[in-house]
């Protein structure tokens, strides 16, 4: 596997020479094609080449350009034939920025914040429910009390079928700062027996207690494996998610760039306390109450733990 960090957005400033490559690389009908034909789930080569009817050789190429550019995830994985290579989209959203003739550079500042998915200081959930590291088990499966285990920290994977888990993450943001959004990032899917491909689920955001957004997630992912799923974890369960951003700013909160509520800033109230709660959970009363899972760096198809980004001027 590439050990790089992935990130739902890629901000490019058109001044870096890294830009140019990646522009160059979508430039492209069939490597457009194949980012999204790898929308939902990561496919080896030949699958790429036979879904989109191209010659392998033709699949090869295209997939180097697009790995040369950042834009694909890929890991060596053994097949029928040998070992095969495994493409994911490192990306679900590609910015470009201009910079204003009156912007002054480094006026806008970001702090990051990687919280792992065990780490969480508060939970109430409902079975079927259960956490795992990349060694086995935590506790016992099914059983709400495992979710207090010292051992939870560990978490690579846990999931509940309603119900919360809330985390604290540090407030960094320096005095007299006016923040500009606040963005979460993360893995995660639905929580079915197993797996299953159509089972909706509505998971909820909030932040210090404010109900950001509801996403409807499709599906419990499995059946085919992740790229960063331990061996030991068997394919018929889940497998993988979807990589999310739910996203605060001065003008309403989004979900992956749409609109979802009219939460800004200034309702989230950062500078009241000295930590930043996130609360992620499936409510009771949902429409669609189909569990939640959420994925941690060494697990399912991104390598990262839930990340905070908060962005500012001073």
């Amino acid at each position: 596997m590439n050990k790089r960090s992935a990130s739902p957005v890629l901000t490019l400033d058109f001044r870096e020479e890294n830009t140019l490559k990646v522009i160059k690389a979508l430039a492209s009908a069939p490597r457009m094609a194949i980012l999204e034909l790898l929308s939902e789930q990561p496919k080896n080569v030949s699958e790429i080449a036979s879904a989109l009817d191209m010659p392998l050789s033709t699949a090869n190429m295209h997939i180097s350009n697009l790995e040369e550019a950042g834009l694909l995830i890929t890991d060596l994985r053994a097949g029928e034939r040998g070992l095969q290579k495994v493409c994911a989209r490192a990306y679900t959203t590609i910015m470009v920025q201009f910079p204003l003739a009156e912007q002054v550079e480094d006026d806008i500042h970001a702090i990051e914040i990687s919280m792992p998915v065990g780490s969480y200081v508060e939970s109430e959930v409902k079975p079927t429910c259960g956490l795992i590291s990349t060694e086995g088990i935590i506790g016992m499966l099914d059983d709400p009390a495992s979710f207090y285990e010292p051992a939870r920290i560990q978490a690579q994977l846990l999931w509940f079928h309603k119900g919360y888990v809330e985390y604290r993450f540090p407030n960094r943001l320096p005095n007299q700062a006016r923040m500009i959004s606040l963005q979460l990032s993360l893995e995660l899917c639905s929580e079915a027996p197993l797996h299953h491909p159509d089972w909706p689920s509505d998971i909820t955001v909030w932040v210090n207690g404010v109900e950001i957004g509801t996403w409807t997630s499709p599906a419990d992912f499995g059946g085919e494996r992740g790229i960063l799923t331990p061996s030991w974890w068997e394919s018929n369960n889940t497998q993988y998610g979807l990589l999310k951003r739910w996203q605060v700013r001065r003008d309403g909160s989004f979900i992956d760039g749409m609109r979802c509520s009219d939460v800004n800033c200034e309702a989230l109230d950062i500078a009241a306390q000295r930590f930043i709660s996130v609360r992620i959970g499936v409510k009771a009363d949902a429409q669609h109450v189909g569990g939640v899972n959420l994925f941690g760096e060494s697990f399912g198809n991104y390598p990262q733990d839930i990340i905070m980004t908060v962005r500012y001027e001073m």
